[in-house]
């Protein structure tokens, strides 16, 4: 699974800036990060924060979007709230048969960069969580799923995004150990040489293996991962930088 993330502004513009374009980076600072909750060093997707994302209609030029996808066919705002927490991942595997996701697996395809994400490890009784990165220190690339959809009470239009998940690596396995979900999960992780495939038009059946073959877990040994302070309870710091400090837990090591 994938519901608690980190995402600078930085890592978020590192795609429109991968040509160097620093008027670009000015305009988006200027007309867009004021409608976004970045910077994000710890963000639960159940608060429905609102980052940059890729899109196949825009690849180089980021839309904000609202974290909790809102398919096409919500009929309300009342409908809109009862969805959004149970659309914060797409299970790779399924994306195109199920309603909330296949129209935007066909046709709504984007790109989402972070720093990090966060799991939680079970432990005899407690969770722990771990922040889990690149080794490299590169951003990650995250596959998603977005809607545009229009408020029939307001008029106004939300662009909602749905993070895809897929089988867990080995790593994975031994973090994300909670006995009551099906797994190990992890977001689909995009190689950065394979990022653009994702934005690629699907068309045919052709293209939609194409786009599959793209669903699978990413190499652990490109990722590290430590275990950081609560992300829970009375304990929780908010979203400060010092979230992502490490944190030892002597009884894991018992």
């Amino acid at each position: 699974m994938c519901y608690d993330i980190r995402a600078s502004l930085e890592t978020q513009l590192k795609r429109a800036l991968r040509r160097g374009d620093q008027e670009a980076a000015r305009e988006i600072r200027e007309k867009l990060l004021p409608f976004t909750d970045l910077p994000l060093f710890h963000a639960s997707g159940f608060s429905h924060p609102r980052l940059l994302i890729y899109t196949d209609e825009s690849p180089e030029y980021p839309s904000v979007a609202t974290w909790g996808l809102i398919p096409h066919w919500v009929k309300d705002s009342a409908q809109q709230k009862q969805i959004w927490n149970r659309t914060l991942n797409a299970r790779g595997e399924t994306i195109f048969e199920k309603p909330a996701f296949r129209l935007a697996a066909k046709g709504n395809r984007c790109l989402l960069f972070v720093d990090g994400f966060y799991e939680h490890h079970h432990h005899q009784g407690s969770t722990y969580p771990h922040y889990i990165h690149r080794r490299d220190g590169e951003p990650l690339i995250l596959a998603g799923l977005y809607s545009d959809w229009a408020d029939p009470e307001t008029g106004e239009v939300i662009t909602s995004f749905s993070i895809v998940t897929t089988e867990g690596n080995p790593m994975m396995a031994r973090i994300h150990n909670n006995p009551k979900l099906a797994g190990p999960r992890m977001p689909l992780i995009l190689p950065d040489e394979l990022a653009d495939k994702w934005l690629e038009p699907c068309q045919d059946a052709a293209d939609r293996q194409a786009l599959e073959e793209l669903i699978r877990s990413y190499p652990e040994e490109e990722l590290a991962a430590y275990t950081v302070g609560k992300l829970r309870g009375k304990s929780y710091p908010g979203n400060v930088p010092e979230i992502t400090t490490e944190v030892a837990y002597p009884e894991l090591d018992t």
